[in-house]
């Protein structure tokens, strides 16, 4: 009988260590830190006709593409660029935080970025993000949630 019962604890120590290691679980860490569930998905940019680009957010991680250097309009400031200076086309770790999102890149982390969440409200629910870069307003319309 007790022979069993050790058995059986050995068995679900077993299975717990699996749940951490496969499940990627952060036990005894205070600081690790997601993106709200409400941001994680696909964003493309709702007005590309001046920028154009995409925000991948899984959670902890961010990727940017397009928002190139090329887009920029004539005569318009570079400075107005959404997500000007960051690596593209690379997963980024990151997170939110009270209404800001926060990249690392280059081993730095990186001012926080304001952001406002909101929706259409109506049945075919649309989700948007709203940044202002620069001066200039950008949002960003949600295509996939993970």
């Amino acid at each position: 009988m007790i022979n069993n019962r050790k058995k059986v604890i050995a068995c679900g120590i077993l299975v717990f260590i699996f749940l951490i290691i496969s499940c990627n679980w952060d036990i005894g860490s205070d600081d690790y830190k997601t993106f709200t569930y409400e941001l994680r998905g696909i964003w493309i940019s709702n007005d590309p006709s001046i920028y154009s680009g995409e925000l991948e957010i899984r959670t902890d991680q961010i990727t940017i593409s397009g928002f190139n250097e090329n887009q920029t309009p004539p005569g318009e400031d570079s400075s107005n660029r959404p997500f000007k200076g960051f690596t593209k086309e690379v997963a980024l770790k990151g997170y939110s935080e009270e209404g800001k999102i926060f990249i690392e890149d280059g081993g730095l982390l990186q001012d926080g970025i304001p952001y406002a969440y909101y929706t259409t409200g109506n049945l075919s629910e649309e989700k948007f993000l709203r940044f202002t870069f620069g001066g200039r307003l950008e949002i960003m319309k949600k295509q996939n949630t993970y």
